[in-house]
């Protein structure tokens, strides 16, 4: 049984903000089925933002770079991606240092 977006986003928010990490939702989507977009800011003008992806190959999801380099540039595929998917959330987590806890155990 897989989690709903919206308990899933609360659980992420938590987990960041009890290792210190701000995070903030930018974009409510779909509570039950909407895709999650996670734009990792880095406060030096750049950012990354993964989406979580489907590998074929094991038949695990994933996170992976939907794009980085400038913050501008990532935020205007954002954008697009959101044109398109209206039930998309997109959390932005605010970290010099670059974490993002995507990886961590419990979160897939």
């Amino acid at each position: 049984m897989r989690l709903t977006a919206d308990i899933w986003v609360s659980a992420y928010l938590t987990r960041l903000r009890l290792a210190d990490i701000p995070a903030f939702v930018v974009s409510r989507g779909d509570a039950t089925a909407g895709a999650v977009l996670v734009k990792l800011n880095t406060l030096d003008g750049n950012a990354c933002c993964y989406q979580r992806s489907f590998d074929l190959m094991t038949g695990e999801r994933q996170w992976m770079v939907l794009s980085e380099g400038k913050e501008a540039s990532v935020d205007a595929s954002i954008t697009r991606q959101r044109s398109f998917d209206t039930d998309l959330w997109v959390i932005e987590v605010e970290d010099r240092q670059g974490r993002h806890l995507l990886n961590e155990p419990g979160l897939d």
